[in-house]
């Protein structure tokens, strides 16, 4: 969403992590988890029911299992029977049944992109397509190369539609001194900023990344010579050219700047184009409160990476042999303005907050990292622009629990650089004293700048807590959300648990705030 929320409520691509709006996780019976499921997939039992063998599929075929009791799926032209996995699924077994006997690319796509899916259901996969898909696979997945191994042939390639012609998109071309290697992006775009430029230098392979709206450029190569490791990536805004300057490791001539790998010089949709990972250091370890850490997390060198403001990232571990991901927005070492806590003043760092729950999937292995420990984080993600609080007189934030985290590097975006704001609102839910993240440094930023105000509401409070008391309502909020003035410009952005901002759109809409609304979800 690139513009100002759009009539529809919640707005159509309204995202920050993980759902489409109004998905909500549905209680799952006892021993159907998702360690239950990884449980079941490695207990030896035929969950395809064809006993090892691997088929193509007809879409004739695929159509007639599409029954509850016998489900096929297609995603990216791979078939899976997701039948044993229905109870297993969080998202309930209606949403599985969207994509009964069809292909659900593009319903997976919407919903949850991210998810490791041919790690997930590899003992369910029946085969693949006997036809052409428009969806790409991902390149080298073990899925595709077991099935290769059953299958003669090969996988049928389909030619991308775009939506733009050749002439308007991106080009590069490449330069060199004795000591450097330049490569140059012509955008054609102008406004380019620094953020929408990925870089990646691992070992001899150079993998760079621009993000246009919906689309994605790519330039991927084997360099022809070794280079040293830190890289020097520079945008000019109006031309809309990008420079990354290499240092070469001896001083010869290069015939070429090397062998383009799968996918180089593309310009395709972001959905088509997969995520890319990266393996990053944890620098240190702080805790925030008494279930929920500060982790900073080092980019690699070579690596150039910025997070957009209202962006995620994804964190990937490999866990009983599954890969799990799990989605995290990056705040700043601390809220507070002062000079010693700039904004990302190291770019080469990622700082998450992240609530560690004993019985969680994930989050007792990221705990378990040590200083010096590594973990897989993705490309940035995300709908969010700030474009969409450009000229606001008005901000109202409502989270909670860790439903801040978008709202820290936002909050601290408006302040700084929206000249027209006048009020900037947390409205914060938890459910004790204690629970409250950062609670010192959110008074301290309101007795900084008188623009902003914090409203803390306790639905557990102690008998000492004064403060305010209950929680999310339609009364609380239209007490809450008043403008500075009549016809003022504002933004109301809600993230927090599923039930919570669910309850609070429905509060929202019946105050008649809907075209005003950005939802972040967890």
């Amino acid at each position: 969403m690139l513009n100002v929320p759009s009539p529809a409520f919640p707005a159509p691509s309204s995202q920050q992590r993980v759902a489409t709006i109004g998905r909500s996780k549905v209680p799952l019976k006892p021993g159907r988890s998702l360690m239950d499921w990884i449980r079941l997939t490695k207990s030896g039992k035929d969950l395809t029911g064809l006993r090892g063998r691997l088929i193509e599929v007809t879409e004739k075929e695929l159509a007639q299992h599409n029954k509850k009791e016998d489900c096929w799926i297609c995603i990216r032209g791979m078939v899976y029977n997701i039948t044993p996995y229905m109870e297993y699924h969080p998202g309930g077994e209606e949403e599985l049944m969207k994509a009964a006997g069809i292909d659900g690319t593009d319903l997976f796509d919407q919903v949850h992109r991210w998810v490791n899916y041919e790690s997930m259901l590899k003992e369910c996969l029946i085969g693949r397509m006997a036809v052409k898909h428009i969806s790409i696979s991902k390149e080298g997945t073990s899925v595709e190369n077991k099935v290769n191994k059953h299958l003669n042939g090969s996988v049928a390639s389909s030619e991308l539609s775009r939506t733009s012609s050749k002439e308007s998109n991106p080009r590069y071309d490449w330069f060199q001194t004795e000591s450097l290697v330049t490569i140059t992006v012509y955008t054609k775009m102008k406004n380019i900023c620094s953020e929408l430029v990925i870089v990646d230098l691992l070992e001899n392979t150079l993998r760079g990344e621009l993000i246009i709206g919906d689309y994605s450029y790519l330039l991927l190569s084997e360099l022809s010579h070794t280079v040293q490791k830190d890289i020097e990536v520079k945008i000019n805004a109006k031309s809309g050219k990008i420079e990354i300057t290499m240092k070469k490791k001896d001083p010869v001539l290069w015939k070429s700047l090397g062998q383009p790998l799968d996918g180089h010089n593309s310009f395709l949709k972001r959905s088509q184009r997969g995520l890319y990972y990266r393996k990053c250091r944890l620098a240190s370890k702080t805790d925030v409160n008494y279930n929920t850490k500060l982790f900073c997390f080092q980019l690699p060198q070579g690596c150039h990476l910025q997070v957009p403001v209202g962006h995620h990232i994804y964190l990937k571990m490999n866990i009983s042999g599954v890969d799990i991901v799990k989605p995290y927005t990056p705040v700043t070492s601390c809220l507070l303005p002062d000079a010693q806590y700039l904004p990302f003043c190291d770019k080469q760092c990622l700082h998450l907050m992240i609530k560690i729950y004993p019985n969680g999937i994930i989050t007792p292995h990221i705990d378990s990292l040590t200083v010096g420990d590594y973990i897989s984080i993705s490309n940035p993600q995300g709908t969010f622009s700030t474009s969409q609080v450009e000229d606001v007189m008005d901000v109202f934030l409502i989270a909670a629990g860790t439903g801040i985290t978008p709202f820290v590097r936002l909050l601290q975006h408006v302040l700084t650089c929206v000249s027209s704001l006048r009020k900037a609102k947390l409205i914060f839910f938890n459910k004790q004293e204690e629970d409250i993240l950062w609670k010192e440094q959110v008074e301290e930023l309101s007795l900084a700048d008188k623009r902003f105000e914090a409203q803390f509401i306790l639905s557990e409070p102690s008998v000492k807590w004064t403060g305010h008391k209950g929680q999310i309502s339609f009364s609380l909020l239209a007490e809450s959300i008043l403008r500075t003035e009549e016809g003022s410009k504002r933004i109301i952005c809600i993230c927090g648990p599923n039930a919570f901002v669910d309850q609070g759109i429905r509060f929202l809409q019946d105050l008649g705030f809907s075209k005003e609304v950005f939802v972040f979800r967890e």
